[in-house]
């Protein structure tokens, strides 16, 4: 198997998620940078489109969100489990509360004007500038951001929900960690990153507590890899999808090598085209050549994503 090359940025909570994931799982991994805004030239030629972070490349097939990457890698390494039985269907349903509802919560908390200051204070004017715009461009939409005094209500009462979980056992749903703890975790991270703001977690010690076994559990061995590096093994390489679900489901009577397009539902709309050669229950997967990168295969997860026919097919 291609060595898993994770494109991501340090203060990119989403790819802490998935850095954590990885140590957990003891799987050694490739560390690309890559800008936290656009213009993003060495991310565009893998996804076709998609800009969001982080994203997981295996030779020529290019992986698109943290719950699909987390099915991926799971495959990779199935214990120990990010799934636990009987609580698989829950453990999923509350990672995509966390990814979504309560890491909002706790970005409007966590960026409100004097976290916002410390976050930015060494930046120049034009940084912090182009870094709004960008964020602006991709909340275009139906999307609705929290302001702070609503996002100090709901924080804390999620915090309180989390640290209740947490009576009678070390982690959300058990003796170890599942998909819930690392995706209720990061959004946590960014604020424990943040003096002016990480005291709304002093009200909550056992979450305190939780949050340090998950950080103890660390990011496993990675090495650093050029952009430059990555492209080039995508280039050489065959796509060799690792979902392992590949039955067509057809919800939208799109037939399988139709020209389509995809893009999130909400945050950051950019749309990847290609043709689509899956469509499972879980995943879709487009089929696209780049002149740098070659034909690469970009896998997607059915839920939050949305699926039509190219204008032009």
């Amino acid at each position: 198997m291609s060595d898993l090359i994770l494109h991501h940025y340090p203060t990119s909570p989403f790819s802490e998620k998935l850095r954590l994931i990885l140590g957990h799982k003891k799987l050694p991994w490739k560390s690309v940078f890559i800008p936290a805004i656009m213009p993003k030239p060495d991310v565009l030629p893998l996804t076709g489109g998609y800009r969001r972070t982080p994203v997981l490349q295996i030779g020529a097939d290019v992986y698109c969100d943290t719950a699909l990457i987390a099915d991926v890698l799971e495959h990779l390494a199935p214990e120990p489990t990010l799934y636990p039985e009987p609580e698989k269907g829950m453990s999923r349903i509350l990672a995509q509360w966390a990814d979504s509802t309560l890491f909002w919560a706790a970005m409007a908390w966590n960026l409100q004007p004097k976290g916002a200051a410390e976050v930015f204070a060494k930046a120049p004017p034009e940084a912090v500038k182009a870094f709004g715009e960008d964020r602006g461009k991709m909340s275009v939409g139906n999307m609705t951001r929290l302001r702070p005094a609503d996002a100090a209500a709901a924080y804390k009462s999620y915090l309180r929900r989390i640290s209740d979980m947490l009576d009678d056992k070390p982690f959300l749903l058990g003796e170890m960690p599942c998909i819930a703890d690392f995706s209720a975790y990061h959004p946590l991270w960014y604020t424990r990153r943040i003096e002016a703001v990480k005291g709304i977690l002093d009200l909550t010690p056992a979450v305190v507590d939780w949050m340090d076994r998950i950080a103890a559990l660390g990011h496993g061995e990675s090495a650093k890899f050029s952009a430059d590096e990555a492209i080039a093994i995508g280039k050489a390489s065959v796509p060799n999808s690792l979902l392992a679900d590949s039955t067509f489901q057809d919800d939208h009577g799109i037939p399988l090598g139709s020209q389509v397009t995809i893009r999130a539902e909400s945050f950051g709309l950019e749309e990847t085209v290609g043709k689509l050669v899956a469509a499972s229950r879980m995943h879709y997967t487009l089929e696209r050549t780049d002149d740098r990168a070659g034909t690469l295969h970009v896998h997607f997860p059915r839920i939050g994503y949305v699926l039509k026919k190219a204008d032009n097919a």
